[in-house]
């Protein structure tokens, strides 16, 4: 029985989990909120983060009536993710480390994601959907890796989603993807958007470019005229973020779609705080069924960024046998999902 904290931060959510032997015991989290209109800034959130994870670690152990010495291993978020939060956890978790004397493990944050997932939902060997505001993959596993088949070439959904909330105002609280998928709710009026999909690949950023123009007309700075240059002023906010939802997961949808055909998978997982949302849930259903397969996905307390996943992962690292030198005990912004060894499966 391994029994591990981990500690998330590597964007606006700062989490810390305690799992022992696959059992939950604690899982708490605060997230940075700003302004509408507004993103995070990686010097705030930082400042943000250093605020509340020492509250966060003893409110973590108190819910898990757990002390220091119980624990066999820290993990952290190694990366990917933007580098002051991230530092944020790796010098919590490196000094607590020292402190308590317990072992150190620096763990992937798309892997944390994935084991989370395969966890909670029991998904054996599934073609995995990653989306969130900083990654965009396609993965499965095989060989010790998780290969990833297909992914964003420019920005991911998460972002995408973001930065359109940010362009009509949407609050960020709970979070701007969450308020675009409410406000898809009242509208099933299709605006016919670019539509980008590159093999396996899929791109982003001229989709946001083309539905900012159509929700600000007056800004653009190229004055060449749309197809719907006449209709521009009819789309209501709704409109445009039902149908930029219905577009971007419908890429998302084929080239997982893809992935299974190839693999020869029935199962898809999806992970990635963008994987709580309803609809891209509803559109892979209807495409794992039509195809004999099954999707697995989780709530909000697993798919958005917790420091439970981190710790999950971390536990299946150490229980393997993986030990992290404390010299290695740094953060970088771009760690590859498929650098990492996975040593804790045989299949």
């Amino acid at each position: 029985m391994v029994c591990a904290l981990g500690i998330e931060g590597s964007a606006n959510k700062i989490g810390i989990g305690i799992i022992r032997d696959g059992k939950v015991l604690a899982n708490v989290r605060r997230t940075y909120i700003t302004p509408p209109g507004e993103g995070f800034l990686p010097k705030e959130t930082a400042k943000h983060h250093r605020e509340a994870i020492l509250g966060l670690v003893k409110s973590s152990l108190k819910e898990a009536q757990l002390k220091p010495s119980d624990l066999d291993v820290i993990c952290y978020t190694k990366g990917p993710g933007m580098a002051p939060p991230l530092l944020v956890g790796a010098i919590v978790a490196r000094t607590l480390s020292l402190l308590w004397d317990i072992p150190l493990l620096g763990v992937n944050h798309c892997i944390g994601h994935i084991e989370m997932g395969r966890l909670i939902t029991g998904a054996q060997n599934p073609i995995v959907l990653y989306v969130s505001g900083g990654n965009t993959q396609v993965i499965a596993y095989s060989n010790k890796r998780y290969r990833i088949f297909g992914e964003t070439i420019d920005i991911a959904v998460g972002n995408c989603l973001d930065r359109f909330a940010r362009i009509i105002k949407l609050s960020n609280d709970p979070s701007p993807g969450y308020n675009i998928e409410q406000l898809a709710k009242s509208s099933n009026r299709y605006i016919k958007l670019p539509y980008v999909v590159k093999g396996m690949d899929v791109s982003f950023s001229g989709i946001l470019s083309y539905i900012e123009d159509l929700a600000e007309p007056g800004k653009r700075q190229n004055k060449r005229k749309r197809p719907q240059e006449e209709e521009v002023n009819n789309y209501s906010q709704a409109d445009l973020c039902y149908s930029l939802q219905e577009t971007i997961f419908a890429m998302l949808v084929e080239i997982t779609e893809r992935a299974m055909a190839h693999c020869g998978s029935n199962e898809v997982l999806i992970v990635g705080g963008v994987g709580c949302n309803e609809r891209l849930q509803e559109m892979m259903r209807i495409m794992c069924e039509e195809r004999g397969g099954k999707l697995f996905a989780t709530d909000e307390r697993y798919c958005i960024d917790n420091g439970l996943m981190i710790a999950h992962a971390g536990a299946e690292m150490f229980r393997s046998g993986t030990r992290m030198p404390f010299e290695e005990a740094f953060v970088t912004q771009r760690f590859r999902t498929d650098e990492v060894l996975v040593s804790w499966r045989d299949d």
